[in-house]
């Protein structure tokens, strides 16, 4: 997060923690801070239609529907989409483009079946379609389209005889279903179903583009990119056709240039490619009627508005501006006709529809002060560690008011624990001496952060990530936040409450794993990802405290974390709620998603939970009869068993 530091001449206001979050940054004016310290969401844009996001969470409890809960916003999600069209239809307008605009969602984006639902109902309104990428996701999309005929269902993916097959006999049905060829044996196999069935669907082919993509996804395009024929192949592909009479069945040319696209250069120059391919294909004859630019338009994830991978260069507008325009430039020149331009963004759709809620159920901190019967002992030893009196003798300096005397002092400190560490593997240091000293560093390190603040010399800079609390979450990284993970992807998190008061605490997240792994130690900063998060003080134990639960929400979560997650520790999916506004500034449940249980989990990887449920009751019947333990306690057990097997997979 931001390293900017607050005048404490005034109070602390929302205000402040709108800016210290960088909220308006990457927010997209779908969230904010109310007066009250509360993260709010705006589905529409519009403050009017404000969501208290704390208040959602509350009000879940009191249902019963306990956190890591996941809020979906499909007031968020619509806006989006009317954003996305409204662009590319003020882009056309403009430049006097003869073309139309269609985007289609891959549901591998987000495949929940609410989700698509959302996007299926919403996008019929804009002319939107659907886009899959396998077996299992063309069935979804015909399930989708369901009386939906007309709604584009643009079919990518490796294909085998029997998907092609499908997608013709889908045609004949009158479904507008378009079938991407990625690979040349792909051609025989429609030609082959198109035979068997008398029915010519419109298909189109998949380019390899010579542009290169960039950040994570940079392989996924140029010569040796995964996807589509390359110029030669498509040759070839265009005489193949011809011969076989089916080149009036291409309808479409696609491409595909990577995900998180977040330098507008790279869009410009795979338009431009695409587009004068489009123009060769037309000149050899083949009826090419939509230029498909494939996904990858971006999300500022840390507000940056930057190129760089958690950012993005370029706004919605600017996006559809420059492809509108760089392909009616190529068109004009060639004098052909402007083609009908469609998109498979899904990331930029969805992202900023869903938050993902945890609860901190516990702290850790290093102490600010040396425990002093520790400290009192181990210099009472017969001949204390020089380390020891090392570290005791910065400690005692810790207070002067020379900064240079105060970092003298850290940096013995610091010397002094790293002999104690070697003295200690060494075996010449006992465990108290070797406590007292790290106690000693922190407490001197604190006093550097407390007294110097931002004048901090730059080497030091670190100091406050290293001195952070760790701040335990009721949460699985595996299972809600698998790019955090897997791809280092920052997402912004921010407290749903408190933002009214100034926060105190500097932490990293641990997950509830027992993996060392299942930590989130990035977080969106003003230049590139710090690594501890600003946060409020909260009890080391607040398991049976009375006081208020501490919520975090993580933001931008809509795209690819709900079905990547997987079932590391089987902690399975969350609960998910669809909220919408309501009159007089409240809020109602659309649609309640419960999460999985430990019964669905367990069925997963083969076990039967009833079986299990069996094989323990009678392992409690042998105790009972052996007097290992007492009826109460057999029926608190059966009790745990059978009320576990049936609750949340998260802890309650």
């Amino acid at each position: 997060m931001s390293e900017k530091t607050f005048s404490t001449d005034a109070a602390w206001t929302s205000a402040d923690s709108s800016e210290l979050y960088r909220v308006p940054d990457w927010g997209g004016g779908y969230f904010g801070v109310s007066s009250t310290g509360s993260l709010v969401a705006y589905p529409v844009g519009d403050e009017a239609t404000a969501i208290d996001l704390h208040d959602v969470v509350r009000g879940l409890a009191g249902r019963e529907v306990t956190t890591p809960v996941i809020i979906r916003l499909p007031g968020v999600l619509e806006h989006r989409m009317t954003h996305l069209r409204r662009a590319f239809d003020a882009a056309i307008a403009s430049a006097e483009y003869g073309g139309g605009y269609a985007c289609v969602y891959p549901i591998k984006v987000n495949q929940e079946r609410h989700v698509c639902e959302a996007v299926r109902d919403f996008g019929a309104e804009l002319g939107f379609g659907l886009e899959v990428g396998s077996k299992p996701e063309l069935i979804a999309g015909l399930a989708l389209t369901q009386g939906f005929n007309e709604m584009p269902l643009v079919c990518n993916g490796f294909k085998d005889a029997e998907y092609i097959e499908t997608v013709v006999l889908a045609a004949k049905m009158g479904r507008s279903i378009i079938p991407v060829v990625e690979q040349a044996h792909e051609l025989k196999l429609i030609a082959q179903s198109a035979a068997a069935h008398s029915v010519l669907p419109d298909f189109g082919i998949r380019a390899r583009l010579t542009t290169p993509g960039v950040g994570r996804w940079a392989g996924s395009s140029g010569f040796r990119g995964k996807f589509g024929l390359s110029i030669g192949e498509i040759m070839h592909a265009v005489d193949y056709l011809r011969d076989e009479g089916l080149l009036s069945g291409l309808k479409m040319l696609h491409c595909h240039v990577g995900s998180q696209i977040f330098d507008i250069r790279t869009v410009k120059y795979v338009v431009s490619e695409l587009a004068h391919l489009y123009v060769e294909l037309l000149r050899a004859g083949a009826p090419v009627e939509t230029l498909d630019i494939g996904g990858g338009l971006g999300v500022d994830y840390d507000g940056s508005q930057s190129a760089s991978q958690g950012s993005m260069n370029y706004t919605l507008e600017q996006y559809a501006s420059d492809v509108v325009h760089r392909v009616k430039a190529v068109c004009d020149d060639a004098e052909v006709p402007h083609p009908d331009i469609m998109t498979e963004s899904g990331r930029a759709l969805v992202a900023h529809s869903s938050v993902l809620v945890c609860e901190v159920i516990g702290s850790r901190s290093f102490p600010t002060e040396p425990d002093p019967a520790l400290l009192e002992a181990a210099l009472a030893a017969e001949e204390p560690p020089q380390p020891l009196l090392d570290a005791y003798e910065a400690f005692q300096t810790r207070t002067t008011t020379d900064s240079d005397s105060l970092l003298e002092a850290f940096a013995d400190a610091e010397h002094a624990l790293t002999e104690a560490t070697n003295l200690f593997n060494l075996g010449y240091m006992d465990l108290r001496s070797r406590a007292a000293v790290e106690e000693l560093f922190w407490s001197v390190g604190r006093s550097v952060l407390d007294q110097l603040g931002d004048e901090v010399p730059e080497e030091l800079h670190d100091l406050k990530d290293r001195l952070a609390d760790l701040y335990f979450v009721n949460l699985s990284v595996f299972q809600s936040l698998l790019d955090s993970w897997g791809i280092g992807q920052v997402f912004p998190i921010v407290p749903l409450q408190r933002l009214d008061e100034e926060p105190t605490r500097r932490a990293i997240l641990a997950d509830i794993t027992c993996d060392s792994d299942g930590r989130v130690e990035a977080f969106p900063g003003e230049s590139g990802p710090s690594a501890s998060l600003p946060l409020h003080e909260v009890p080391e134990e607040p398991a049976g405290s009375t006081s208020e639960p501490y919520y975090l929400g993580v933001f931008l979560v809509g795209a690819y974390q709900e079905t990547l997650g997987d079932l590391h520790n089987l902690l399975g999916d969350t609960h998910s709620v669809h909220v919408r506004s309501a009159p007089n500034g409240r809020w109602r449940i659309e649609t309640l998603v419960e999460g999985e249980t430990v019964r669905e989990v367990l069925s997963y990887v083969q076990y039967d939970p009833q079986e299990i449920r069996t094989r323990l009751h009678r392992d409690i019947e042998d105790a009972l009869e052996a007097d290992r333990i007492e009826l109460g306690e057999a029926a608190r057990l059966r009790r745990f068993l059978d009320e576990g097997l049936s609750g949340y997979t998260y802890l309650e």
